[in-house]
């Protein structure tokens, strides 16, 4: 029987504290956990997006992609472009509950402001549009967090 350590407290905070819809990856070949998440948008009809084949993409909804991922430093072979923000975790303790639920709490606020930066673009003939995660922000508000309860990488 599995033991999904970290991953069950992850799900268990996504789910009472983040608005968007998600999808948890547990990626065991490269020892890494991915959270991805979608912003979906109603396009006012100023923005005209293109697909990678270079297609013009649909007028009325615009829906944007977004992932974090949680790693072994010494095991996991990621491409770091592909990923909002990257976290390593320890692999012999995994990560705190603490840790857990400010992750979520501040993952919430990213996912709020890629959102309105996405209906920004959408009105907008000027505005760009990437998301961004604030790492020295998210590491300064992790100096008020105690972590005491860890929880270990899951394992089969």
């Amino acid at each position: 029987m599995a033991k999904y350590g970290f991953l069950d407290a992850l799900d268990h905070e996504l789910t009472r504290n983040f608005t968007y819809d998600y999808e948890i990856n547990w990626d065991k070949k490269h020892h890494a956990v991915e959270i991805f998440y979608l912003l979906d948008v109603e396009n006012p009809g100023v923005a005209v997006t293109d697909t990678a084949d270079d297609a013009e993409a649909s007028r009325d909804n615009i829906s944007f992609e977004d992932a974090v991922v949680f790693y072994n430093p010494q095991k996991s072979k990621l491409v770091a472009d592909e990923y909002l923000a990257m976290f390593p975790y320890d692999p012999k303790k995994g990560l705190s509950q603490e840790f857990i639920t400010y992750f979520v709490t501040f993952l919430q606020e990213t996912a709020d402001r890629e959102l309105d930066a996405l209906m920004d673009f959408l009105v907008s003939d000027e505005a760009e549009f990437s998301g961004t995660f604030d790492k020295a922000a998210f590491e300064a508000g992790m100096t008020s967090v105690t972590e005491t309860t860890f929880l270990p990488y899951p394992r089969y």
